[in-house]
């Protein structure tokens, strides 16, 4: 009897939540149905995005590496061009790479205004990543070394030349070689002094550094 009873009980429940489900569905059939449709929607829409995605870099990327093969082959010309279109029209990090590219092509033409202007404006353009940023920066001061004052130089890099920053045994060394052809050998012995300091100067910067220092010390210019 106990059995019959627990059947009973358990086909009405069964029963209950049969009506109960065909309630809520007769009530919401039409937000469910539509939840549905928009997670196919937007599932199929992220899967699109992801495709598009990868297309146009992979597009942007074989457009890239086809400037820099002409850069490479000496046509400068055609390089620049496709470096310049690029990063109008280019996807991901291809167009701020372009950029950086097509003012190496102007450099190697001997356009220098030109390519310092360039590596300064994406070494402003906050949008840029940082590392990207402080390359251009780096890349604009050697150039003002032959072209400009140090005040010109300063102006680029003196930011990057702060204990902890990543570029700041590149940009004192821009700095101090600035300095000394300016005939400020105090202020070049204080940056060639805090990259010989720096426990973290690559080898080569600090080898340099040591020889400008021995330099500046035989024009007595070191005190």
């Amino acid at each position: 009897m106990a059995d019959d009873n627990s059947t009973f009980i358990r086909e009405v429940n069964e029963d209950l939540r049969s009506d109960y489900m065909k309630a809520l569905w007769n009530r919401f059939r039409f937000v469910i149905l539509a939840i549905a449709i928009g997670i196919v929607a937007v599932t199929a829409g992220l899967r699109g995005w992801d495709y598009w995605q990868k297309t146009t870099a992979a597009r942007s990327g074989d457009v890239f590496l086809a400037a820099l093969e002409k850069a490479r082959d000496g046509n400068t010309d055609a390089a620049l061009i496709e470096f310049q279109d690029l990063e109008k029209t280019g996807y991901g990090s291809y167009p701020v790479l372009a950029r950086m590219r097509a003012a190496t092509v102007l450099a190697d033409k001997g356009d220098t205004a030109a390519a310092i202007e360039a590596f300064s404006s994406v070494g402003k353009d906050v949008s840029q990543p940082v590392a990207i940023r402080d390359a251009a920066r780096l890349r604009a001061a050697y150039l003002l070394i032959d072209t400009g004052s140090y005040a010109d130089v300063s102006a680029e890099v003196e930011v990057l030349a702060v204990p902890g920053n990543p570029a700041r045994h590149s940009a004192r060394e821009a700095l101090g070689i600035a300095a000394f052809k300016a005939g400020e050998l105090k202020q070049a012995s204080q940056w060639f002094g805090d990259i010989a300091v720096d426990s973290e100067t690559p080898n080569g910067i600090k080898t340099r550094a040591g020889l400008m220092l021995d330099m500046i010390a035989a024009q007595g210019g070191a005190s």
